[in-house]
């Protein structure tokens, strides 16, 4: 049972492949600045841990609030924003 639950863990820690067919994981680092701008302004209590390229070129930026939530944006390069969750 532990181990079962153990694996459960793990999924929901590293996700069940949500990202979009086509997605490439970047480096933070190469988050353009005004993107990466807009999505701290946005999600101001979030840390992020992991970002992609999207198949329309926009970028998504995932990580964790102070409680643990997994929150994510997708912002183009210029910063505007696409969506929110």
């Amino acid at each position: 049972m532990r181990s079962i639950l153990m694996v459960l863990a793990l999924f929901v820690m590293v996700g069940c492949g949500e990202n979009e067919p086509g997605a490439e994981n970047v480096p933070l680092e190469q988050v353009p600045e005004p993107a990466m701008k807009v999505a701290k302004e946005k999600l101001p209590n979030v840390k992020f841990e992991q970002a992609w390229t999207t198949p329309r070129g926009n970028y998504e930026v995932r990580g964790r609030d102070k409680n643990g939530k997994v929150r994510d944006i997708q912002v183009k390069p210029n910063g505007e924003v696409v969506e929110v969750d």
